[in-house]
């Protein structure tokens, strides 16, 4: 929770935030000590360096403006000067956590044409660690929270089935399944066995 409200305020070129403690506990709705436990873990994997440019500043590790970056959400997450989704995460299910890692998943692995992160249970559990009896929950509290939606496309195993894709909330909104799912091949109809 911690790591968005920061990305949220990380400068583009340097990838510092300035932010105090009550900056970011308004903004995720964390108490005092729940907010520092979350940036120690933050530091500990290497995420997070704190203080790199003075107090009240935390420099996300890895940042480079040139590669590897992400479009994030950031106004459509907030109501009232905190991320409304946050307001349902009460640290005490295994889920909201899973949630939250398939959150950064799926934000890093958008396919910037369709939107979509076209991403499988398989995948999701190697890359986020998140064992796959368990992704179907952090799915569901993603998508009611509303963090993600959703998406059914035609499977690329099977000309009769579909798959799972998640499109972010907040993050180019016009380039959705009505807007380019027209040129997704659906099988005719007569193919299909009854």
């Amino acid at each position: 929770m911690a790591l968005t409200a920061i990305a949220h305020m990380a400068n583009d070129e340097t990838g510092i935030a300035r932010a105090t403690y009550d900056d970011l506990c308004t903004a995720t709705g964390l108490s005092r000590v729940k907010l520092s436990n979350g940036l120690q873990v933050l530091v500990a994997l290497g995420v997070l360096k704190l203080n790199p440019d003075g107090r009240s500043t935390y420099q996300l590790v890895g940042y480079n403006l040139n590669q590897g970056w992400a479009m994030f959400p950031m106004k459509s997450m907030y109501a009232g000067g905190k991320i409304a989704a946050f307001d349902d995460f009460k640290l005490r299910r295994p889920a909201e956590l899973h949630a939250l890692k398939l959150f950064f998943l799926f934000v890093a692995y958008r396919d910037r044409s369709s939107n979509l992160a076209k991403i499988g249970y398989e995948k999701i559990r190697d890359y986020a660690g998140v064992k796959r009896e368990r992704v179907k929950a952090a799915i569901s509290l993603l998508a009611s929270v509303p963090l993600v939606y959703v998406e059914q496309i035609p499977s690329k195993e099977s000309s009769y089935g579909v798959s799972n894709a998640y499109r972010i909330v907040g993050i180019e909104p016009s380039i959705n399944m009505a807007t380019r799912g027209r040129s997704i091949e659906v099988p005719n109809a007569n193919q299909i066995p009854y």
